[in-house]
């Protein structure tokens, strides 16, 4: 039996490049929705802690605040990123080592997160008990 190749749909292929770029905009997308709700929840400040403090009380649940860390890890990452495009923007072998460029964002993204959920994880298991 022949050995069938991957199906390309159009021009994507679902390589490194391709990848990054989808991660670079869901990681945006989401600071963006992030910054959002954030301003939103600071401004009810005005209105008193009435007001406010139900709905802080409501942010601080652990659903959201596993959220935070992977909007802290969206935010890592895009600007990892958002460095390695002006790489390939700006240098000649940006574009030829795009590849290793967007792996070493992942890793660096990586090691950047891990003290973070060190840090973190244990203090919304805490909370959370």
């Amino acid at each position: 039996m022949a050995r069938q190749e991957p199906r390309e749909v159009g021009m994507y292929r679902g390589r490194e490049g391709q990848w990054a770029f989808v991660l670079h905009r869901l990681s945006g997308l989401a600071v963006a929705f992030y910054l959002y709700i954030h301003v939103a929840n600071i401004s009810l400040a005005m209105f008193g802690p009435e007001v406010a403090g139900p709905i802080l009380d409501f942010f601080h649940q652990g659903a959201f605040r596993i959220g935070l860390v992977l909007v802290m890890a969206g935010v890592v990452y895009h600007a990892l990123n958002g460095l390695r495009i002006i790489i390939m923007d700006f240098t000649d072998w940006g574009v030829k080592y795009q590849r290793q460029l967007w792996y070493g964002v992942l890793a660096l993204t990586a090691a950047i997160g891990a003290p973070v959920l060190y840090i973190v994880v244990p203090q919304i298991i805490q909370d959370l008990s």
